[in-house]
């Protein structure tokens, strides 16, 4: 570890003489004095890189994967959120209550199935069956406990597509059933197992009130409205007919990706030309919007994960370079002696802390990326990786062990050399 060239260096004090060359400890010196430093130990070399692997790797792989999985879950958004469309009647507020002011008309599947960029139309609306229960049998028997009878929802026969639903088994009811209101119901799946009906080969009927209606279908599940698998549905006909139904609560609209601007400008006038202000359309944010926000959500989560573990593989850079100072106070003490001054010293050290941290810095960005890759192919993914991320990311190994070397080597170049000599160095 000694400097080339040493004890012919001009240092305070000390007088040259005349024509006497003065060697300076350059570059390339430097750079062979924290090579042979770094190379003198190859096992705790090792050690020390693995810790900048682990934290370069897993912020390479924490945001490699949040871009990856971002993507995904936005695509998965756009087929669902950003293509729904919910229309209400718009409501007022007087004193501490709200009221309805608009309206949704019975034919709201036939006016908006003629817009642009729609897809399945369907309504649905809350049925007041006053004090009237739900149940399976028609006997009443005064010594059973009272439950609480499903809700009964009054749809239109669109609803179903228009909530990506599907029949368990039987069938839905059509524009049929409900232009000659038919008493027909479709449970919900949750609203079947409670009122004890499992199969619709047999027609087996329910009653509301006193009135019978045919079971004709059973819920298997919806992606939208998770309310309908508790609910008892039937013909807005139907409700119409028996239950004088005054009007429509709430529309549900699937709409193509991107047509949301169109549907939301168009829906109101098609709805209620003379006052389109009555009715309430509830469009999707634009696509775009919405994969920049769930990646940013989901970026900020693994980039805390990520800083964590580059704080982690810092310290472990600045702890075992404190241990190479105190192992090498000798070295240093007689390095000092010869004539290096507390600049080379230190700036030793840095470039040793740098090259290390550098190196781990190359190999964890290699490894993270392998990750990432490998990952998306498992769940069969696009990987999605930002080039500049992955260079900057091995770039952030040499700044962390520049960073976790500068007190140490600050340390090193305070030590003086007599004191170093006579091993009393702390």
């Amino acid at each position: 570890m000694l400097p080339a060239r040493a004890g012919r260096r001009a240092r305070p004090g000390v007088v040259v003489p005349r024509g006497a060359p003065l060697d300076r400890f350059g570059l390339r010196d430097l750079l062979a004095e924290a090579a042979h430093g770094i190379g003198s130990r190859p096992a705790r070399l090792l050690l020390t890189i693995v810790g900048t692997v682990l934290g370069i790797g897993s912020l390479v792989v924490t945001v490699g994967l949040a871009q990856t999985a971002a993507g995904q879950v936005a695509r998965q958004f756009d087929a669902v959120a950003a293509t729904q469309v919910v229309v209400e009647p718009a409501t007022a507020r007087s004193g501490d209550s709200q009221r309805t002011v608009g309206r949704i008309p019975w034919d709201v599947e036939d006016r908006l199935d003629r817009l642009a960029g729609v897809e399945q139309v369907g309504a649905v609306s809350t049925v007041d069956i006053g004090a009237a229960t739900v149940s399976a049998v028609p006997v009443n028997d005064p010594s059973a406990p009272a439950l609480t009878p499903p809700p009964v929802l009054a749809t239109t026969p669109g609803l179903l597509d228009a909530v990506r639903g599907t029949i368990a088994t039987g069938r839905s009811f059509d524009a049929g059933h409900d232009a000659r209101a038919d008493r027909v119901v479709v449970l919900g799946v949750r609203a079947a197992q409670r009122l004890g009906v499992f199969r619709v080969d047999r027609q087996p009927s329910i009653f509301i009130g006193e009135r019978p209606y045919t079971v004709i279908g059973i819920l298997g599940d919806v992606q939208r409205r998770s309310d309908l698998l508790d609910s008892v549905l039937l013909p807005v006909g139907t409700a119409r007919a028996d239950f004088a139904l005054a009007g429509l609560e709430q529309a549900q609209v699937t709409i193509a990706v991107g047509a949301g601007a169109v549907v939301g400008e168009q829906a109101p006038i098609a709805l209620d030309p003379a006052t389109p202000e009555a009715v309430d359309v509830q469009v999707p944010p634009p696509p775009s919007a919405v994969r920049r926000d769930v990646q940013a959500d989901i970026n900020a989560i693994f980039l805390a994960l990520g800083a964590v573990a580059l704080l982690v593989g810092g310290l472990g850079i600045a702890n075992v370079t404190l241990l190479s100072v105190r192992e090498r106070v000798g070295e240093i003490g007689l390095r000092r002696a010869l004539g290096a001054t507390t600049r080379d010293v230190a700036q030793q050290f840095l470039v040793e802390s740098v090259v290390i941290g550098l190196l781990g810095g190359l190999v964890g960005a290699a490894i993270g990326v392998l990750v990432v890759v490998a990952v998306s192919l498992a769940k069969e993914w696009t990987p999605i990786l930002d080039e500049a991320a992955v260079v900057g990311s091995a770039l952030l190994g040499g700044v962390i062990g520049l960073a976790a070397g500068t007190y140490p080597a600050v340390k090193a170049a305070r030590i003086e050399p007599i004191a170093a000599l006579r091993g009393t160095a702390t």
